[in-house]
């Protein structure tokens, strides 16, 4: 599991005004039973319609319902984009997503969808095989939305892996393995590969299923679909790479005995490729170039040159904090909430809020905070098809 957003211009209902559907009524007199419309009177289609009944009335007096109107626009030609599929989508907790109306693009790139959201809602924007979501907060404008949208090739192109964060948190005899693929795209063309995988990660034996989750440039975290290859421990990620920045987690477990090797491979076209491991732990091997500790969070930071590793971890992330005593209140962190989802540090509380590589010549630096334990079963690595 990423994830759009283009200029849009305001389009009208398509509902006609009451002064234009009944302008034929205008002019006749009092004959018909209409009163003047001399100054400080009534305008004479009000007779008019309480004369024909409460239907008329109804039809020509109910305000309009607000639309959801705005232009697609496809940034890799830089001109409105006709024949993209919009949705507009409706926020639900317990049902996730559900879909209230859709329309297509016209060739001036507009769009209406003629409902009124109310409450929190997601318009997602289908073109050349790739979706792109806009939030629409309670309170937004709903009308001359700017959707952007891309062309898409299943080649690279400009996208790459310019930063791939392996973080390895040992406890109970296993450890916990969370990979941080960052893409970078600067070109004008999403890469989108649904049948080889955009990025491809190594599984070592004895690992549990993978999570994989996904954030597209701009977006929030979203399960990625993963698919075996040719090669029995390669999986691939089916996501698309649109321009900007996107970030691929993917997180597993597997058994471990403390000291033992740990190994592994990059399959991935990596720029640059870093092991990680927290506080209290330490890790040791060939091949690495000890970075040296991140001054806040003391997480130990080595780059590695090679396409493979073999390591050996001692220690163990620290322990939860005890539970809250019965009777004691604990902070209220109830009700659903939406968050990023970030790879895990410590595996009870702890996780990697951001990891900007910055230590010592590199500038690298991770941020930790509060977070649930990781699953039993997580995922691996990722890499660029």
């Amino acid at each position: 599991m990423a994830v759009g957003r283009t200029p849009w211009s305001a389009r009208d209902a398509l509902v006609p005004q009451p002064e234009q559907r009944y302008r034929h009524l205008a002019g006749r007199g009092r004959a018909d039973g209409g009163v003047g419309r001399g100054p400080g009177g009534p305008p004479h289609i009000a007779g008019k319609c309480m004369r024909h009944g409460g239907l008329l009335w109804f039809l020509a007096c109910t305000p309009m319902f607000a639309a959801v109107t705005g232009t697609v626009t496809n940034q890799t030609t830089g001109k409105p984009q006709a024949g993209a599929t919009v949705a507009l989508y409706q926020l639900a907790t317990a049902t996730g997503l559900s879909l209230i109306d859709q329309a297509k693009s016209d060739a001036q790139g507009n769009f209406t969808i003629n409902q009124t959201p109310q409450g929190p809602h997601l318009i997602r924007t289908a073109f050349d095989g790739v979706t792109y979501n806009h939030m629409l907060p309670p309170g937004s404008a709903t009308t001359g939305i700017p959707i952007e949208v891309f062309n898409a090739s299943k080649q690279a192109g400009s996208a790459k892996v310019a930063k791939h964060m392996i973080l390895f948190e040992p406890s109970g005899g296993q450890v916990a393995v969370n990979e941080t693929y960052l893409f970078k795209n600067e070109g004008k063309t999403a890469w989108n590969d649904p049948d080889s995988g955009t990025l491809k990660f190594f599984l070592p034996p004895g690992a549990g299923k993978p999570q994989v989750n996904a954030t597209a440039p701009g977006g929030m975290p979203l399960g990625a679909p993963v698919n075996k290859t040719a090669k029995p421990d390669v999986l691939a990620v089916d996501f698309a790479i649109k321009p900007g920045e996107t970030r691929i987690d993917v997180v597993y477990t597997m058994p471990y005995t403390e000291g033992a090797d740990l190994t592994g491979k990059v399959v991935s076209k990596d720029e640059n490729t870093y092991l990680i491991v927290p506080n209290g732990v330490t890790l040791k091997g060939d091949g690495l170039n000890d970075l040296g500790a991140e001054p806040r969070t003391q997480a130990h930071i080595f780059g590695l040159s090679g396409a493979t590793y073999k390591v050996q971890l001692t220690g163990a992330v620290a322990a939860a904090p005890a539970e809250v005593a019965d009777g004691d209140q604990a902070a209220d962190d109830s009700g659903p909430r939406i968050e990023q989802i970030m790879p895990r540090v410590n595996s009870k509380t702890v996780s990697i809020l951001i990891v900007a590589l910055g230590i010592l010549a590199l500038g690298f630096a991770l941020l930790y905070r509060a977070s649930p334990p990781p699953p039993a079963s997580a995922s691996r690595r990722g890499q660029r098809g």
